[in-house]
């Protein structure tokens, strides 16, 4: 139901009952609408400030935009430059939601709070769907100076030092309608409350150009940074902190699976690195793979010969607890990282002119 519903916010189907269907979508998403007009305004009349600084990386769209790699990207920078940074995080769709358990794995983070663990190292990331209540334990438990909100555009009760918005160039405002009949999580108009936009997989977008305008169009004040994301290496499941070479696969053919916001553009990075696509496997973004099912993948990789399995570093996060290693087959993940390509000493900038040195 869920990924028809996708499909019709997408205008993948048309048709006679896709158009009643959609004109009732569109009516809710009037309701939808109201509703996020009237919480923002609310929320901003007396913002919570906390006692340090406040970096919201978010975006106003369903799907995949790149955030979670930007907030690894700006986490090892502020590192870096000697700042205690802490990642906030809802954790979504985590199996266990009681934020005082141990943090240990997906089950209890959510996969992108893990995957950002899983590189980051000593940089605490704290899941809670309260975002005040996970700052306070940051500052208090952790020493945070900063604390980053991993999908924290629609934070509206907390006072931002910096509001940054990544903005998928090859997708990035669908129709232009709320949801449920777009893809919008907020008005369009929102967009005035950014200070940075950070477009993303730019190098597959020909219509970068047109996006930029847009954006001086409805905020002319705003940084606009161009960036793609580049392909870093691949990593064996059973051993994730080896960095094997990004060169390993050429004219090859493998099997993909995929439960994330964009699988087209980790298609597209495969194809890119010479790699053919034997088998691909799309699931619902965050999807929590079940044994039978990669016991599915794997069999039907086998009977087509195939003996290399690849998905995404966010997938690997929920396979950790499945049975993998005992058969004769390798499975990857494709480890990627932001690449700045226009104005990145202005973001450096704008990120350290936070601080009072």
């Amino acid at each position: 139901m869920l990924s028809y519903i996708y499909n019709l916010a997408t205008d993948r189907h048309k048709g006679l009952v896709a158009g009643v269907v959609k004109s009732f979508l569109y009516f809710l998403s009037l309701i939808y609408g109201l509703g996020v007009r009237v919480s923002i305004f609310i929320y901003r009349l007396k913002p919570y400030h906390l006692n340090c600084k406040v970096i919201s990386v978010g975006n106003i769209t369903l799907g995949g935009t790149g955030k979670t790699t930007l907030v690894l990207f700006i986490a090892q920078y502020l590192k870096q430059k000697g700042h205690k940074v802490a990642i906030l995080s809802r954790g979504y769709k985590r199996k266990i939601t009681n934020y005082q358990l141990p943090i240990t794995n997906y089950e209890t983070m959510g996969d992108e709070p893990y995957m950002l663990k899983m590189n980051l190292g000593d940089v605490p990331v704290v899941v809670d769907t309260d975002r005040i209540r996970a700052a306070k334990l940051a500052i208090r438990d952790y020493g945070a100076d900063t604390v980053i909100l991993d999908d924290g555009l629609q934070q509206w009760r907390i006072k931002k030092d910096l509001d940054i918005v990544t903005i998928d160039a090859t997708r990035p405002f669908g129709n232009r309608k709320l949801i449920p009949r777009g893809i919008l999580r907020e008005p369009l108009s929102s967009l005035k409350r950014a200070d940075v936009f950070v477009l993303t997989k730019t190098n597959l977008s020909p219509t970068g150009h047109k996006i930029k305008d847009f954006l001086g169009r409805i905020n002319p004040k705003a940084l606009q940074i161009e960036s793609i994301h580049s392909p870093l290496g691949f990593c064996r499941l059973d051993k994730p902190g080896e960095l094997l070479d990004i060169n390993i696969l050429p004219g090859k053919t493998v099997t993909l699976f995929s439960a994330i916001g964009d699988p087209d553009s980790f298609e597209g990075i495969i194809r890119s690195l010479g790699i053919k696509i034997g088998l691909s496997f799309r699931f619902r973004d965050h999807h929590n793979y079940t044994q039978e099912e990669l016991d599915n993948i794997i069999q039907k990789s086998k009977d087509r010969n195939i003996d290399t399995l690849v998905t995404t570093e966010k997938d690997a996060a929920r396979l950790y607890e499945l049975r993998v290693t005992s058969y004769e087959l390798r499975v990857l993940f494709l480890r990627i990282e932001l690449k700045i390509i226009k104005d990145e000493q202005e973001f450096y900038n704008r990120l350290l002119g936070l601080y009072s040195y």
